[in-house]
């Protein structure tokens, strides 16, 4: 057991140095795990020929969980009443964010890479996504989640996201019944799931036993299961279920506290860490003209389309350039895509690493740029004392996270 006790506390070392740096440099503690798994897999690959231990299951679980509860965070906080309120808001940016890359990426892999039909079809739908899990987790810094610009930009990332799943679903995954199965379990589920969770927690609840974790983590874990049965990913009915439930446990604070304690505090510096573990540097310096087509391929049709929708929706110019550049992140369901066109034969590793590249690219430039140029400052005193006091303040972006 002493391996797995000293894997442990290296990651956890890892992610204490990509906390001080955040701290340090000002960025979002989730950009600086990503950075600071690349290095530290680079370094050890370079100087003692081994690795992070990335593939682990132990560490693929605890990645893997991380994921699905900070997703399920993530939906918890879209407010209904502000989606109600900005359903059209938040359908038609979602749309065109998955839209315009999803579309202009294929174009671009297929006419001026030469890949092939299937992988250019691929590469459209890795690179069309906007990553929750890094735009959740830079609000989260400055207190933009409870704000209704950004539970509707939250709300934008999940149709964004859920039109990255049907394509890859439509396009690739087989449509079989246990797909039906899992349909009709996980509509079952969400509706019964507002119902009985409130009541349950109210007979049950308040213990130092933490019923309502557990509970939550069963429905989650079990949920994540059948989609995985059913070929597709823990993710989605994860943050579906945030998403029924923001009326309920979104609310409760306490326990919402909880979770991300437990969450950023031991969850997702393993999924971070790892995916940034994942980008082979070497197949990035062969092929620097594809990495550099897709990168400005993903983030020109991101501009082009989300931009303009958001003057259409009388954005003011820094709050427009914000959404679109938080629109234009990109990690979860970017790498849950590559990693599916790799294990299924259409894309091989060299396209892989370029497509993962892209997208942990995408969760760290756009929002760098975002943060230093176009944060809407008049927010922030509504939120923390001052921009001073608030740690990651000056590094995370303001208003337009989703």
């Amino acid at each position: 057991m002493y391996e797995v006790w000293g894997m442990a506390a290296l990651w956890l070392g890892l992610a204490l140095v990509a906390t001080l740096l955040s701290i340090r440099l000002r960025i979002a503690t989730a950009l600086s795990e990503i950075v600071v798994g690349t290095v530290a897999q680079l370094l050890l690959g370079v100087f003692l020929a081994t690795s992070l231990g990335a593939d682990q299951p132990w560490i693929k679980f605890l990645s893997g969980t991380g994921a699905i509860v900070l997703t399920f965070l993530a939906g918890a906080e879209i407010d209904p009443d502000v989606f109600r309120q900005k359903w059209k808001e938040a359908s038609v940016i979602g749309l065109i964010s998955f839209a315009a890359p999803f579309l202009g990426c294929t174009a671009a892999a297929y006419y001026l890479l030469g890949w092939t039909v299937r992988a250019s079809w691929l590469a459209g739908v890795a690179l069309s996504t906007t990553s929750v899990a890094v735009v959740y987790a830079v609000m989260l810094e400055l207190g933009l989640n409870r704000t209704d610009f950004g539970k509707t930009v939250l709300a934008a990332c999940f149709i964004t996201d859920l039109g990255t799943v049907i394509a890859l679903g439509l396009l690739f995954a087989p449509f079989t019944i246990r797909t039906v199965a899992f349909a009709a379990v996980a509509a079952i589920a969400f509706v019964a799931l507002p119902y009985l969770t409130p009541r349950f927690f109210r007979k049950f609840g308040g213990r130092p036993s933490e019923v309502e974790t557990k509970f939550l983590l069963l429905v989650l874990f079990g949920l994540g299961a059948l989609a995985a049965w059913a070929e597709s990913e823990a993710v989605l009915p994860a943050y579906v279920v945030g998403m029924v439930l923001a009326g309920t446990v979104g609310r409760d604070h306490a326990l919402i506290r909880r979770l991300r304690t437990l969450t950023f505090g031991f969850l997702t510096p393993f999924y971070f860490l790892r995916a940034g573990s994942y980008v082979s540097v070497s197949a990035i310096v062969a092929a620097p003209f594809a990495l550099l087509v897709l990168f400005l391929s993903k983030m020109a049709t991101k501009i082009a389309g989300v931009y303009p929708a958001t003057k259409f929706f009388r954005y003011a110019q820094k709050e427009g350039m914000y959404t679109t550049l938080l629109m234009s992140t990109g990690l979860t369901f970017g790498s849950i895509s590559a990693l599916f066109g790799l294990t299924h034969g259409i894309i091989d590793k060299g396209q892989y690493s370029l497509l993962l590249a892209v997208v942990i690219g995408s969760a760290v430039v756009p929002t760098i740029i975002a943060n230093a140029y176009f944060v809407p400052k008049y927010l922030l005193p509504k939120l923390v004392p001052s921009v001073k006091t608030a740690p990651a303040a000056a590094g995370m972006g303001a208003k337009a996270e989703g």
